[in-house]
């Protein structure tokens, strides 16, 4: 079983195949397979980002409703 793959990593990753395929590196035999993890890793990419975006926001909102000394 795969581990999770963070963020950080998964970008990483698709900066190393966009690498691979700009300099021609990756076999015409392979390249369906790398876009195909290309995609996945964007969709993880994605999912971090929302879930991020809204636990920010809670937590900002969380903010405005206490009432903070002026």
């Amino acid at each position: 079983m795969e581990k999770k793959i963070n963020y950080t990593e998964a970008i990483a990753e698709i900066e190393e195949i966009i690498s691979e395929i700009e300099n021609e590196e990756i076999s015409i035999d392979i390249l369906s397979e790398k876009v195909k993890r290309v995609s996945f890793l964007i969709k993880i990419c994605r999912d971090k980002l929302y879930k991020t975006e809204e636990e920010v926001s809670e937590i900002l909102n969380g903010l405005k409703n206490e009432d903070l000394p002026a």
